[in-house]
């Protein structure tokens, strides 16, 4: 547990700077190398991961001068001190809207780059978790349980005093975290756009919520809560809402492709219908061509009859014209 690692001349390395530098690496190698096999921009991923990285170290110092302002405004020269001082959540907002503003400009689909980059998050959050506990910042309560840790001099956190390591517990918890999203948001596995981010929102303001309850360095506070607590309840409710609206979204969504299964269904059988009878007026005036036809036969056969049955009644009376007188006589 050491602030300074080593120096090289007038030049120092620090333990967190370190792990900071090692969770940036591994958070945008693995975001560059998921968006490639999704067939995304690798090099549009590598700059919102870029940019966003530039933004929330930004952020996460405005945000520990919003929450500092009361000892700022009684001692100036924290403002000097740019290496110290940072707040996690303003990092990963300010950071994530810079990315958005980076995909309106270039024109592409922030969801679809975010689904994919959002589990570098927690990973690069736990790499700088670790760096908080060698530095002895962001340290927990005391306790005497079998876990605890005793920090030396060297650390910012008090020397010789047992205390719980709420940077490791935060570590491991942002590595499960990093973990489940990896595994949720796995090619080949359809999810709705948008859940990855809201599932991340959720269970880590959930879990740093309650961590918060753990930790006993000054880190400003907002009524009964710490910063983070307040700021984890807002985004919270944001997550939900979101969830809500894409639920309620989708719900519509279904309910219009049920409307349009529907109508496409009738119309098909409307369509039978039509052919049906078509085909059932087309059969009738067949058959009235038919009967017509043989009504026509019949009026020619009842025609030529009379001529017949004349024909047969004048070769009677000649035949009898015909009879002999003898014949009379017999009669």
């Amino acid at each position: 547990m050491h602030i300074k690692l080593f120096s090289i001349g007038p030049v120092s390395f620090y333990s967190y700077g370190l792990m900071i530098a090692i969770g940036i690496i591994v958070a945008v190698w693995v975001a560059s190398i998921r968006a490639k096999n999704r067939g995304l921009d690798s090099d549009h991923m590598f700059n919102i991961a870029l940019v966003g990285i530039i933004a929330g170290v930004i952020g996460a110092k405005l945000m520990y001068y919003i929450v500092e302002l009361p000892a700022i405004i009684k001692d100036p020269s924290i403002l000097l001190d740019i290496s110290n001082g940072f707040v996690l959540y303003g990092g990963v907002i300010v950071g994530i809207l810079a990315a958005y503003v980076y995909c309106r400009i270039k024109k592409i689909h922030f969801l679809s780059y975010m689904d994919v980059a959002v589990a570098s998050i927690p990973l690069g959050q736990a790499f700088g978790r670790i760096g908080c506990f060698l530095a002895g910042c962001c340290y927990g309560k005391e306790s005497h349980a079998w876990f605890a840790v005793t920090f030396p001099e060297t650390g910012l956190a008090p020397a010789g005093v047992s205390l719980i390591p709420t940077q490791l517990l935060s570590s491991l918890g942002d590595f499960v975290l990093a973990g489940f999203l990896l595994w949720y948001s796995r090619k080949g596995k359809k999810r709705e756009e948008g859940m990855p981010i809201i599932l991340y929102m959720i269970l880590y303001s959930v879990g740093r919520f309650f961590l918060e309850f753990l930790r006993n360095d000054p880190r400003g506070s907002v009524g009964p809560f710490s910063t983070s607590q307040f700021i984890a309840i807002f985004v919270l409710i944001f997550a939900i809402g979101w969830l809500i609206i894409m639920y309620k979204e989708k719900k519509a969504n279904a309910i219009v492709e049920i409307e349009a299964r529907v109508n496409a269904e009738m119309d098909q059988k409307e369509q039978v219908k039509d052919e049906q009878e078509k085909d059932l007026s087309a059969l009738g005036s067949a058959f009235l061509a038919q009967d017509e036809k043989l009504g026509e036969a019949a009026d020619e056969q009842s025609e030529e009859q009379p001529e017949e049955v004349v024909e047969a009644v004048e070769a009677v009376e000649s035949a009898e014209s015909a009879e002999t007188p003898e014949t009379e006589e017999r009669k």
